[in-house]
């Protein structure tokens, strides 16, 4: 087995249970207040370049800080990472914890760039 198989495989279980978004439509919404971004990469990751605007609550936390951060279960939040994996693993937790619109960014933070979305360091 190559040393990602067993994350592939838990990733191909979430999105199996989860709602994702193009970056267009996340820019989108974003733009026009429907939706908060969440960027659930290490700090050293967001510290790189991020969306602007995006709120950091790394993969590790985002559990235990989502409630503070963002208390309105009806609220849609779109959790993107680098290219999609951890995101549709956050955006999947967030679910079973009651986030009734949370949805994951198709492609991560690498798809919001390559077709030339904005960034901020």
């Amino acid at each position: 087995m190559a040393k990602h198989d067993r994350f592939e495989k838990l990733v191909a279980e979430a999105k199996k249970n989860i709602t994702e978004i193009s970056p267009q439509d996340a820019a989108a919404k974003l733009k026009s207040g429907e939706a908060v971004i969440v960027d659930v990469r290490d700090k050293d990751e967001w510290d790189e370049g991020h969306i602007p605007g995006a709120m950091h609550l790394s993969r590790g936390t985002i559990e235990l800080d989502i409630e503070e951060k963002l208390p309105d279960t009806d609220a849609m939040i779109i959790c993107h990472c680098g290219g999609g994996g951890r995101g549709a693993l956050a955006t999947e937790s967030l679910q079973k914890m009651g986030y009734k619109n949370a949805r994951n960014m198709a492609g991560g933070f690498k798809a919001w760039k390559a077709i030339g979305l904005p960034t901020a360091k």
